[in-house]
């Protein structure tokens, strides 16, 4: 029904397809104020219970908003000491502010002084959610504060982590508006270029833009019921135009095969919808299926990219299967370059180097091995840490206000660890908050029982102990010295987690929030990873019959992963491209970013195996020569997998110019993930590999194989001009399955 459709009535797809679109830009138009803010919460975590008792029971929790106060008369100043606790009077009694307090508040440890006597800052604990704090509360509290102090000589900065990270999505919503500005052209130009044919680049571009404006549009609908991160939309954008483009392209060189073939342009239509169609929606399983592995974790921002990755693969399909095939078969022959003529698929040089790789198997295979492995092995250093304000560039206000803390301050009271104690008496407190206390790197401990250093007691908490109480349960504040946090916050938590205490206690705080984000991605990992392999082997196995080419592909898909790794180690963690792209390396990686690379690149990476395959299987199918099957499938599939890694690559490369180092990250990463995978693996190693596998490439035991024979993919049968043209070999110029 669809083929008949799109080949025999295209102007009325078109037109419905142009309404859809419309619906969708008119639903994603306001895509950006739906989506969230997410923290890096853990569902379930002990620091997630801390968070929640502290709130509900004590009316407090780790600071998330901070002002650097500096003055260069000094913060013990009269009037500077003035205007610190006017600041902090205004913060305390602003709406949606729990608790506030300062250098100036009377008791106040001096550890919120910075060591030259120049800064010092003010702390304030909000409740709710990261969109009302970073959304709505920080926007007013930075305007109350500019507009109640004008003073020169008092420089006042709104920081925390809140506003840190609203920074962040701020600065990520306009690198995804510029993104777009690059991109469609870039894109559009490069179309240009693989077809001579303006209209049908434009035709291939506007199918990439029915995938983002599809997706946005489907992101909207689905924030109504769960939390989706803002960074989905950028996921959405390069994913969109880059997967839209690359099925669109695969379309279009089918099509153009088929006419080549002889057919006229209804049956090519036919032809095209029926076996690229094909093809793209096995590939769309398996890109979907990796991104779908996402939804293990139970974290917001990682689920909001399997929403992502999951609506785009949707809407790439329609777009490539429905509308672009629709406006193929109106342009008719006008598709074809001037002067076009067939190339046999053994001529071309991809075909040449497959056939050159294939007479010596063993030494390209070696060779192409050792260059991945030796690109991929900085990756073995890899550490994971938590992201701070050095994912933006110096020059941001917040950025710059934790450059002057981390040099002019031992210590920062927001990254405290919070424990909370039940059914705990005072002398038993005091004693754990003396051991806590002799913890290596932490300064100072506060508690009912008073504040506890190095194992002393250094102060009373006589006329203060009724702040850390309610009823039988209790909290303790420790300050960790910022060298031992920044060294592995995930030792001092254990360390203090590990302390003996003779009642339950609760070990909370930001550094501790960070530890149980982190080890929840890394215990779902596992099965995230099983799930991932699960899957794909299932859908090769479908399209190929054999357990041989899944397996060999999804050694593939992990070399040219590594070298995706390797180079974020040695050029975000080491920090080699900091020069050429301006961020701060801080010695770690965010665990979220790597996770979410190897699920897209993954996908990505089964895609052009899938097409790949597909077209070797059929020329498999038809010669039954194992040997000249590879060459001929790549030679009519490499430059067509090549031109479509080069505009998928180059979406994800212009994120390289963003101000935020994830998207850097994700550029770079996901363009050199692709390219590598385009060319060192399809185009020497999988060559190499199956002429060394011969028909063992399609083997399968004998019940897979009746299995197969009942539920497997079959290339459908060829129209009268394809089997003609195939009787003589005279293939077209490489296109996709």
């Amino acid at each position: 029904m669809l083929v008949r459709a799109v080949s025999t009535r295209p102007r009325t797809v078109i037109t419905v397809t142009a309404v859809i679109f419309a619906i969708y830009l008119a639903l994603g138009a306001a895509v950006f104020d739906a989506l969230s803010l997410n923290r890096y919460d853990a569902p379930g975590s002990e620091s997630l219970q801390v968070r929640t008792a502290l709130a509900d029971r004590f009316g407090t929790g780790s600071p998330n908003i901070a002002v650097l106060v500096e003055s260069d008369s000094g913060v013990d100043d009269p009037a500077v000491a003035a205007a610190g606790r006017e600041v902090t009077a205004l913060i305390a009694e602003f709406p949606g502010i729990g608790e506030a307090w300062s250098y100036w508040t009377p008791g106040a440890p001096a550890s919120l002084a910075g060591t030259d006597g120049t800064t010092a800052l003010v702390l304030a604990w909000a409740s709710g959610d990261a969109d009302l704090v970073r959304g709505e509360l920080l926007p007013a509290l930075d305007a109350a504060i500019d507009g109640q102090f004008d003073d020169p000589s008092v420089r006042l900065t709104l920081g925390g982590a809140d506003e840190v990270f609203r920074t962040v999505a701020e600065q990520a919503r306009a690198d995804f508006l510029r993104a777009e500005m690059i991109v469609v052209p870039l894109v559009l130009g490069l179309l240009w270029l693989v077809y001579r044919r303006f209209r049908v680049a434009l035709a291939t571009l506007t199918v990439g833009l029915y995938s983002v404006a599809g997706t946005l549009a489907i992101l909207r609908l689905v924030s109504g019921f769960t939390d989706i991160s803002t960074f989905a939309a950028n996921i959405a954008l390069v994913m969109g135009i880059g997967l839209g483009v690359d099925y669109g392209l695969f379309m279009t060189y089918r099509f153009r095969e088929e006419l080549r073939r002889g057919s006229d342009p209804e049956q090519a239509t036919k032809d095209a919808v029926r076996s690229a169609g094909r093809t793209i929606l096995f590939s769309g399983a398996t890109v979907a299926a990796s991104l779908a592995a996402l939804f293990v974790f139970p974290l917001p921002f990682l689920s909001s990219f399997a929403y992502a990755g999951i609506a785009v693969v949707l809407t790439a399909i329609i777009g490539s299967t429905v509308f672009l095939p629709a406006v193929l078969r109106l342009l008719g022959t006008r598709v074809l370059r001037r002067n076009d003529v067939a190339v046999a698929a053994e001529a071309g040089g991809w075909a040449r180097l497959a056939s050159r790789v294939m007479r010596r198997p063993v030494a390209f295979g070696a060779l192409g091995m050792v260059v991945l492995i030796a690109l991929g092995a900085p990756a073995l250093a890899a550490e994971f840490g938590a992201p701070d304000d050095r994912l933006l560039r110096a020059g941001q206000p917040v950025r710059d206000m934790y450059d002057t803390i981390r040099e002019d301050f031992d210590a920062e009271d927001a990254d405290a660890v919070y424990i909370v104690a039940q059914s705990a008496t005072d002398a038993e407190i005091g004693r754990f908050a003396r051991d806590v206390s002799l913890v290596d790197g932490i300064l100072r401990v506060d508690s009912p029982a008073g504040s506890f250093r190095d194992g002393a007691l250094v102060e009373s908490a006589e006329a203060d102990a009724g702040r850390f109480r309610d009823g039988d349960a209790a909290y303790l504040t420790a300050l960790p010295a910022s060298d031992r946090l920044s060294d592995d916050p995930g030792d001092l938590v254990a360390d203090v987690r590990a302390v003996d205490r003779a009642f339950p206690a609760l070990v909370g705080g930001y550094p501790a929030e960070l530890v149980d984000y982190r080890a929840a991605v890394s215990e779902r990992l596992p099965v995230v990873l099983v799930l991932i392999f699960a899957v794909t082997f299932v859908l090769l196995f479908l399209m190929t019959g054999s357990v041989v080419a899944p397996l060999k592909a999804s050694v593939l898909n992990l070399l040219s992963l590594s070298v995706m790794f390797g180079v974020l180690v040695w050029g975000f963690q080491e920090g080699a491209l900091a020069p050429l792209l301006g961020f701060t390396p801080t010695g770690v990686i965010e665990p979220s970013i790597p996770l979410l690379m190897f699920c897209v690149a993954y996908g990505l990476s089964m895609d052009y195996e899938v097409f790949l395959l597909a077209r070797i299987k059929e020329e498999y199918d038809l010669t039954g020569d194992p040997r000249a099957s590879v060459v001929r499938g790549i030679g009519r599939s490499a430059p067509l997998i090549g031109a479509a890694a080069l505009t998928l690559g180059t979406s994800f490369l212009v994120y390289a110019t963003s101000e935020v180092t994830f998207l850097q990250q994700l550029g770079v990463g996901m363009a050199l993930a692709v390219l590598i995978d385009a060319t060192v693996i399809r185009g020497i190693l999988l060559p190499a590999f199956m002429r060394l596998a011969g028909r063992a490439n399609w083997w399968a035991p004998a019940p897979l194989r009746r299995l197969h024979a009942r539920i497997g993919w079959r290339e459908p049968a060829l129209s009268a001009g394809a089997l003609e043209s195939s009787a003589r070999r005279g293939l077209s110029e490489p296109a996709a399955p």
